[in-house]
């Protein structure tokens, strides 16, 4: 038995999501903790893509429960429509497969309007437009609702008419309509007679099955860089992407979990607003992006790419105790004669080994890279020297292990070198 966390260690798209569906072969439950339909996971299994926003990656896995836990904002609309989706792709067979936390929070109509009014005006931050943010302010302004009460119309129409009533002068001032509690009550009434089945107590779920000592996956989505507190503020998601946050989000305690593992990218990308030192604004940087196919999954945004950020890495290791790595899109590279890696930033004077907390110093921070041989396509599986020689030289730095690289989207791609579910 094991209960493993999987954070992404940058600002999210690391490719958590085919680890994680490579690590539920195993798996009995897997479980997101926070965030809402922001977060996108691009699998592809026997050739056929597969894309989820809320439903975390083990869906396509027999056998194994789903569960969207307490710490999530949940868009019932999006929901819907993966398990339609997936149903009739030969998923979620039995309502047993999902379980949907009836404490987390919903995503209502005008989140998503206040969002896309925000990211209109000066000084937006580059949001997904999905509602995430403004979800989660009503819950911390104690205002929000939650899937709970969809399955009590009168509380939930009651509830609804004092949120709309706190909210529509805000939506007034961004120049937005007021919300009509009718409309809304009468549409997510409704949404709610399809995700009925699947929605109970994730917490006790989970709970449970670590008590019966079943191998459990917590799946993380943005990245650690995006964590609201020890992210790059302003420039953040609005919940915890820390492993920390998978015990508070799921009211889970710390001493049950085994393992942290962290998942990077051979080089780095970052969607929307915000600094990022080791950004390539060239010909290197446009081949990486297209070769990676680096475009949001969830909005189709291309993606700033730059070389790994070592300095980041290591904070990220450091604020949720990871124990080891996995690289992934290292076939994306090669081709390339040199790549480089960031490792360490200097900065009005001083030489620093973590990324600055201030995000203006880290937009003044000058990286300072180490240059390495590149290296071809890897051939009948085998891992070319170069790319050998910089993983090890990346684990050597970061000072934790790669357990685990990837060699392009596919399961049969992806060299493991210890499984934290085999014992």
């Amino acid at each position: 038995m094991a209960v493993v966390i999987v954070v992404g260690v940058q600002w999210g798209d690391e490719g958590k999501g085919k680890i994680v569906d490579l690590l539920t072969e195993k798996a009995r439950l897997v479980v997101r903790w926070a965030g809402g339909a922001n977060a996108g996971h691009t699998l592809v299994v026997d050739g056929k893509k597969y894309v989820t926003r809320l439903i975390p990656s083990g869906i396509l896995r027999s056998g194994v429960t789903c569960v969207l836990g307490e710490g999530m904002v949940v868009d019932p609309a999006v929901l819907v429509e993966e398990i339609r989706t997936f149903r009739a792709q030969g998923f979620i067979t039995q309502d047993r497969d999902l379980v949907v936390a009836e404490r987390a929070h919903l995503t209502l109509p005008h989140h998503r309007e206040i969002d896309r009014l925000r990211e209109e005006r000066p000084g937006s931050i580059g949001t997904t437009k999905r509602g995430i943010g403004p979800t989660y302010e009503s819950k911390a302004a104690r205002i929000g609702l939650r899937v709970g009460d969809l399955f009590r119309p009168e509380r939930f129409r009651a509830r609804l008419e004092r949120h709309v009533t706190a909210i529509a002068p805000y939506l007034h001032e961004l120049g937005g309509a007021a919300p009509n509690a009718a409309e809304i009550a009468s549409s997510y009434l409704a949404l709610a007679e399809e995700i009925r089945p699947f929605v109970g107590d994730a917490s006790r779920t989970v709970h449970d099955a670590i008590k019966r000592g079943e191998n459990v996956l917590f799946e993380g989505a943005q990245g650690v860089l995006l964590d609201l507190d020890h992210g790059t503020y302003p420039f953040v998601t609005s919940s915890s992407t820390t492993a920390g946050g998978a015990c508070a989000g799921l009211g889970i305690g710390p001493t049950l979990i085994d393992h942290v593992l962290g998942i990077a990218k051979g080089y780095a990308t970052r969607v929307g607003d915000g600094p990022f030192p080791t950004e390539l604004s060239d010909a290197t940087g446009e081949l990486l992006r297209k070769r990676g196919n680096e475009f949001g999954s969830v909005t189709g945004r291309p993606r700033r790419c730059g070389w790994l950020d070592l300095p980041a890495v290591r904070l990220a290791v450091r604020l949720s105790g990871i124990e080891a790595l996995a690289l992934t899109k290292l076939d994306v590279m090669a081709g390339l004669d040199r790549v480089r890696l960031c490792v360490g930033y200097r900065l009005n004077g001083r030489t620093l080994d973590e990324m600055p907390l201030d995000a203006d110093d880290l937009a003044a921070a000058e990286p300072v890279f180490e240059d390495l041989e590149g290296w071809p396509d890897a051939a009948d599986g085998a891992v070319p020297p170069g790319a050998a020689r910089f993983v090890a030289r990346v684990a050597s730095l970061v000072g934790i292990p790669v357990w685990a690289t990837s060699w392009g989207p596919g399961r049969l791609q992806t060299v493991v070198e210890h499984n934290p579910f085999a014992g």
